[in-house]
């Protein structure tokens, strides 16, 4: 399951960046006014009007991808199972039913050390 989710996203941060790419590629609505005055895009590589419809298709393809991507993504976020391993959302941990309950703890049992982090010499 891991490693579907690492290639979904692997495809969707690909078409992210494609996506970016390719709109900053395309020309705005008022570059169309510079192309009817002579601007030489007719003699392009898609023709005049062939690298809009090229481009734009090509982004609503990868922006469809990148949906798909996503809802994917969402969906397999949500369907993991309940125990992540972390200890937060460990429960508590329960107390052995053979255990008296007015023994101490091993911890609770040992002797304390004085603040100073020194041992106490005794006197005589």
């Amino acid at each position: 399951m891991n490693a579907i989710v690492n290639v979904v996203l692997a495809v969707q941060m690909l078409t992210a960046l494609a996506m970016i790419g390719l709109i900053l590629i395309q020309h705005g609505k008022g570059a169309d006014m510079g192309a009817a005055f002579g601007s030489g895009s007719s003699g392009s590589l898609f023709g005049a009007s062939g690298s809009a419809n090229f481009l734009s298709r090509t982004t609503a393809v990868l922006a469809a991808v990148f949906f798909v991507a996503t809802l994917a993504l969402a969906y397999f976020g949500n369907a993991r199972p309940a125990s992540s391993g972390s200890v937060l959302e460990s429960p508590a941990a329960a107390v052995p039913a053979g255990a008296p309950a007015g023994v101490a703890s091993d911890a609770a049992a040992a002797p304390a050390v004085p603040a100073s982090g020194a041992a106490q010499i005794p006197t005589k």
